[in-house]
């Protein structure tokens, strides 16, 4: 275990105080900070040279030798360090069954590439642990740009990161734009909108051109104003008695066939 760490036994300390608050979306947005609980989480964000701010562990976290390399590669790029009590880290974590790492990360502000070709819009999604899945497929597939409608979760929701795996430190992300904002900085980008049985097949379309792939709500779909301005529809061919598949599981398959398409001969 690390030496001189301070331990905070109290669900009262100011630390766990503003981390406590950073639950909630408001807040995040005020600090520019998100939680990323989990030691592959923080690892990731790390590998990606993104430093966090906090670092909270327990003991029974502390004796795996991984968490101990953890915090000293926290330590060497200025993170604070804190050991807290079960209890403690329960109050500061939004699981039921914390892992016993939690760190404090800011948002970065997103560096958007070019040229634009592969991008994904979430448009209406509500579902965290879809969302969350869907930037993790995102991210596997080369996606350079994920846009969030203003109706969709945030990205940097507790849940959301948790299920994305540091999928948030290798995206562009952008949130919160209106469906005119989204048309006029995807200019020349073939924008496509999955809807169940419409449009073609996904692997009839060509994925190699520039492309923006819309992936709507999970009991509405998308938004009329994101169909009024695709160029396309897309659908997965699917046994006519079932009725669709969970967004995220369509979000990859479409993502998947796009990354494979787009692969070097």
């Amino acid at each position: 275990m690390p030496e001189h760490l301070e331990m905070i036994t109290s669900v009262s300390n100011e630390t766990i105080r503003r981390v406590r608050a950073l639950h909630q979306r408001q807040e995040r947005d005020e600090q520019r900070c998100f939680l990323a609980e989990g030691v592959r989480v923080v690892e990731e964000g790390l590998r990606a040279g993104i430093a966090p701010t906090l670092l909270l562990c327990t003991p029974s976290a502390l004796a795996q030798p991984r968490v101990v390399a953890l915090v000293h590669r926290a330590r060497q790029v200025g993170c604070l360090v804190r050991q807290t009590s079960d209890r403690v880290m329960a109050a500061a974590s939004d699981t039921v069954n914390p892992s016993g790492v939690l760190a404090v990360f800011p948002i970065l502000p997103s560096a958007v590439p070019t040229p634009l070709h592969w991008v994904l819009v979430a448009d209406g999604l509500r579902d965290p642990g879809n969302l969350g899945t869907i930037l993790r497929s995102a991210w596997a597939t080369q996606v350079q740009l994920v846009i969030t409608t203003a109706n969709t979760v945030d990205v940097h929701s507790p849940k959301v990161v948790r299920a994305a795996m540091g999928a948030h430190f290798h995206l562009a992300l952008q949130q919160e734009r209106s469906w005119p904002e989204i048309r006029d900085s995807l200019q020349g980008i073939n924008i496509l909108l999955a809807k169940p049985r419409c449009g073609e097949a996904y692997w009839e379309v060509d994925w190699r051109r520039p492309t923006a792939l819309v992936i709507g709500g999970e009991a509405e779909g998308a938004s009329s104003e994101a169909e009024s301005m695709a160029d396309g529809l897309v659908h997965i061919p699917m046994d006519p008695t079932a009725e669709s598949v969970n967004a995220a599981v369509a979000a990859s398959i479409l993502l998947f066939e796009a990354a494979r398409q787009r692969q070097p001969e």
